[in-house]
């Protein structure tokens, strides 16, 4: 009965910090210094049910004068002025602020 309750105990854990949202699009443009990356996620609502609202994030290639190293940090489109080092906490915060998952 113990282990039971430990197993219960982990899936509520686990539940909570899983990604509600469904990623839609990936891609990547450009070329050189001129590169992106774009994702599209869908959020869910607190019902669990897909939502038709959208997130869109994007970064860019990191440049320091002629050189181009890595990428930079992702963006929530409708709201630039936030970075996120993970597209995954983009989406989690985006989503958060339409009030979905």
């Amino acid at each position: 009965m113990k282990k039971f309750f430990i197993f219960i105990f982990a899936l509520l854990i686990t539940a909570g910090t899983t990604h509600a949202y469904q990623k839609v699009s990936s891609n990547e443009y450009g070329v050189g210094d001129a590169r992106n990356q774009n994702i599209v996620v869908k959020c869910t609502t607190p019902t669990g049910q897909i939502s038709n609202q959208t997130c869109s994030l994007r970064r860019y290639v990191k440049c320091n004068g002629n050189k181009c190293t890595g990428w930079g940090s992702w963006r929530d489109l409708r709201n630039t002025n936030d970075t996120y080092s993970e597209w995954q906490d983009a989406a989690t915060a985006c989503c958060r602020a339409k009030g979905l998952r």
